[in-house]
């Protein structure tokens, strides 16, 4: 899966494109063209502030959370977004990537608004020595001095965070939750913690922000490349979802 991912997405399949159109571009030219022009405009355009928030708006249909939104919950559900390798700096190995460090700060500012228990999710992608929930948990209480009541350490994709964590909530008593992801994740968390049986609040942070006015909207950069190739492993994921449950109907 994680090959597929990447031969379908920016940056590999834009070059994939273009090296085709290269290697055809004598014997057959109206092939080899648009292909050549395909991979690279289309690799310039996924850069610019315009594409990368065109791509990500559409991914973000959940509101941000209100404080009376809370009013209800019993606990609150952080996923984890990855981690970064051998980072030195906290003296830790590992840490939370920087989009799990985002779910991890919304997650500390929901629990001082009302004092719910946490729990973290996220396992051992790669087999690595430290589940990602202890690396969020360490997090939460060493940097925002904030308890974790449950670690959930074996999933390795969002569907298993939905049943794991739904079986260690089950077990405490919990039922209605706020769920804590990117607000591109969320539409498809969302549904696999509500299959899971739980009742789910999204509470969504990281919102796409509006491409500056002008031509600095279509100005390419690697930084807005790296966010519309996300915003398209997310449709993609959403589609293989929506494929899996056609086919378990």
């Amino acid at each position: 899966m994680i090959w597929l991912k990447t031969l379908l997405l920016p940056p590999l399949a834009n070059v994939i494109l273009a090296v085709l159109g290269a290697l055809l571009w004598r014997r057959m030219p109206w092939v080899g063209i648009p292909l050549v022009v395909l991979g690279l405009l289309g690799l310039l355009w996924l850069a610019t502030p315009a594409a990368s928030h065109w791509l990500r708006q559409g991914l973000e249909p959940y509101p941000p959370l209100r404080k009376e939104d809370l009013a209800r919950i019993e606990a609150i559900v952080i996923l984890g977004g990855g981690r970064d390798f051998d980072n030195p700096e906290f003296g830790w190995d590992d840490t939370p990537s920087n989009a799990t460090w985002r779910r991890l700060a919304y997650g500390a500012k929901l629990h001082r608004d009302g004092q719910w228990p946490i729990l973290v999710s996220g396992g051992r992608v790669h087999g690595e020595s430290m589940a990602e929930a202890e690396l969020m948990a360490r997090a939460l209480e060493d940097v925002f001095g904030i308890p974790v009541k449950w670690r959930e350490t074996q999933s390795r994709n969002t569907l298993e965070n939905a049943r794991f964590s739904a079986d260690l909530l089950r077990d405490a008593g919990i039922q209605r939750i706020a769920l804590v992801s990117q607000a591109w994740h969320l539409p498809r968390a969302v549904p696999v913690f509500r299959q899971a049986g739980l009742d789910v609040m999204p509470a969504p942070t990281e919102f796409t922000s509006p491409p500056p006015a002008g031509l600095r909207a279509w100005l390419p950069r690697a930084y807005h490349l790296r966010h519309s190739a996300r915003a398209l492993e997310e449709w993609l994921g959403r589609a293989a979802y929506a494929l899996r449950n056609r086919i378990h109907r």
